[in-house]
């Protein structure tokens, strides 16, 4: 299955995401593999509530996914990792994306 093209949209949501260190970090850890947030916040050396909201970020995006587990102990675990993501930037990619975009520019 080919994978398409991101939209004008999509291409400026992902970029907005990974324009962060943090960001950067986070998706740096998790190449070792999926991680849950407290752990994962352990790792980065940031608090839970400010990784949350970075991986909000990420999962918005479509490069991280979030699934929520059992522990065996019944507490709920939220499991992070990142997604199939391969995208070549090219003049054309963004010549095409551009036309699509459907967000105002913040002047």
């Amino acid at each position: 299955m080919t994978q398409r093209e991101p939209t004008g949209d999509e291409l400026v949501e992902l970029f907005a995401a990974l324009a962060n260190p943090v960001r950067l970090r986070i998706i740096a850890t998790l190449r070792g593999g999926r991680d849950y947030v407290s752990s994962l916040a352990r790792v980065i050396g940031i608090s839970r509530p400010l990784l949350h909201m970075h991986l909000q970020r990420l999962e918005a995006a479509g490069v991280v996914v979030g699934s929520l587990e059992l522990s065996d102990d019944g507490k709920a675990m939220k499991y992070f990792e990142l997604a199939d993501l391969d995208l070549h930037l090219t003049p054309e990619l963004i010549a095409a994306a551009a036309a699509s975009l459907t967000v105002k520019e913040k002047q």
